[in-house]
């Protein structure tokens, strides 16, 4: 039998690996929002005028974009753009980014799973409360995602251009191929700077509303145990 000091630094570790892994869930799923749900980027179609602004069909908009996000989140499609012309280098940003894309579905996933599976030993008790001190581990990375993007987004709000740039140079150190030329990569056009601005505040609002769910799930259940 294990003594109950064993029993309490266990509890402890699993509480701690929980608030991680929940906390890495609700960021890479909130990134996640604007990746998988595809009828925000239609919805920016009519909405910024992207074909009268570009000079490409409304379909065409749709096939070019469909054909990019089939490459970046689905495996064994080649890099494609529909009608639209795209440069060696721009094919090569979208490879880099592919890089980022699969690291945020492997997060997911492995903090999904690693939840799962917590739950799963704290529902057959093998595993005691998630807890550290006073308050839930859910209380604590929702706490701490929450922090993040109000932080981040007070900050791009200043001056988004300069925001924009700063995250191209820290996620693509030592490279330009991210400046495209619309007459080379014109799948630039129908990708105005703003619709990025949106996913950013997608994101954001995401984790807001998820991270304020369970900490006001929280604080409902520490009120109704007093």
């Amino acid at each position: 039998m294990p003594t109950s000091e064993k029993i309490q630094t266990r509890n402890i570790v699993t509480s701690i690996l929980f608030a991680i892994a929940l906390f890495f869930f609700i960021l890479t799923f909130s990134i996640g929002l604007p990746i998988y749900c595809r009828p925000f980027y239609y919805a920016h179609i009519d909405a910024m005028e992207l074909d009268e602004r570009s000079g490409f069909t409304k379909a065409e908009i749709r096939q070019a974009y469909d054909e990019v996000l089939d490459y970046l989140t689905l495996p064994g499609h080649d890099f494609s753009t529909g009608v639209m012309a795209y440069s060696e280098s721009g094919a090569d940003h979208f490879e880099d980014c592919k890089v980022l894309f699969d690291l945020n579905a492997g997060v997911l996933l492995c903090s999904g799973l690693c939840l799962l599976l917590l739950f799963i030993l704290r529902k057959i008790g093998r595993l005691g409360p998630f807890r550290v001190g006073r308050r839930s581990s859910a209380f604590y990375a929702a706490l701490a995602a929450i922090i993040l993007p109000i932080v981040l987004g007070g900050l791009a709000s200043l001056d988004f251009d300069r925001a924009f740039v700063i995250f191209h140079k820290i996620f693509f150190p030592g490279k330009d191929n991210w400046v495209f030329d619309y007459q080379t990569d014109q799948i630039i056009t129908v990708l105005p700077q703003d619709f990025f601005m949106h996913c950013g505040i997608l994101i954001g609002a995401g984790v807001l509303v998820f991270s304020g769910l369970i900490i006001l799930v929280e604080l409902l259940k520490a009120k109704k145990d007093k």
